[in-house]
């Protein structure tokens, strides 16, 4: 009997250590000392690696991870390979959610990219000759956006409501016959010499250098939600101080010179 009195309290006090260690490693969110932000490659690389010379004066080592595509760098993310993303939308980023399963969220705008359709034969919606092949992005999200943009060129109407979670057989009235061709985003730009109009992001315009001004003939205004790009981290890092501090970054005016004087006006900030 004295034994198990003995050994009673003892017990309830090993058990307790170890629920107590177990509580505090669950608790823990510690930041790599080499934090890496995922960025497709192209503006929003560009704007990183500005991002992480600003961040290394406040003592925040950050390092740019340049991804080629869209969704990858939102997979890099939910694993844990990296810690932030900037290279998409909010409807982007839910959408990769619902698809996977996974929690991520946004804790910061980075700079405003607008959609367009581009030509290297057309000047104008009108223009646009019958039976046109028009080739639009093939992720779920971005190939929607597409064919809002194309209905609001007035090329296409679609069903009421669906927005930009349109797809091809959303489209009610086709009235120059146009052939929808759904591309990897990134091919859009060099399919220029096969297609007769393309709908392109914009960081995609950049990174292939093609020229606004003369290839683009209708674009996105600038206030449309989906040109709004954020920074995205795993919903248990959204309170990280850190992150908020790169988000803050972002916001700053060094950043907005930067982008200022790179893009010219065809990409603005965010904030």
């Amino acid at each position: 009997m004295k034994l198990k009195k003995f050994i009673a309290p003892l017990l309830v006090g090993v058990l307790a250590f170890a629920i107590a260690g177990c509580g505090s490693n669950t608790q823990t969110n510690t930041t790599p000392k080499e934090i890496k932000i995922g960025a497709t490659a192209g503006p929003h690389a560009q704007v990183a690696e500005a991002v992480a010379k600003e961040a290394q004066k406040q003592g925040i080592n950050l390092k740019v991870v340049e991804f080629s595509d869209y969704v990858t760098p939102d997979k890099a993310l939910a694993d844990g390979d990296i810690q932030l993303n900037a290279y998409q939308h909010v409807p982007f980023m839910e959408n990769f959610n619902k698809q996977n399963g996974s929690d991520l969220v946004a804790i910061g705008k980075t700079i405003l990219m607008p959609m367009g359709l581009y030509s290297n034969s057309v000047h104008s919606a009108q223009d646009v000759p019958n039976g046109a092949i028009v080739a639009i992005p093939n992720d779920p999200t971005n190939g929607g956006r597409g064919l809002a943009l194309l209905a609001k060129a007035g090329l296409i109407t679609l069903k009421e409501g669906v927005g930009f979670k349109a797809t091809v057989a959303d489209i009610t009235s086709n009235p120059k016959n146009l052939q929808i061709q759904e591309l990897e985003a990134a091919q859009l730009p060099r399919s220029l010499d096969d297609v007769a109009v393309a709908a392109i992001p914009m960081n995609y315009v950049q990174s292939a250098g093609l020229n606004v001004e003369k290839q683009g003939f209708f674009l996105e205004p600038k206030d449309e939600p989906l040109a709004v790009m954020i920074l995205a981290v795993r919903s248990q890092d959204k309170d990280n101080e850190t992150y908020k501090k790169i988000a803050d970054i972002y916001k700053s005016e060094a950043i907005k010179k930067f982008i200022d004087e790179t893009f010219k006006g065809s990409i603005t900030s965010a904030n």
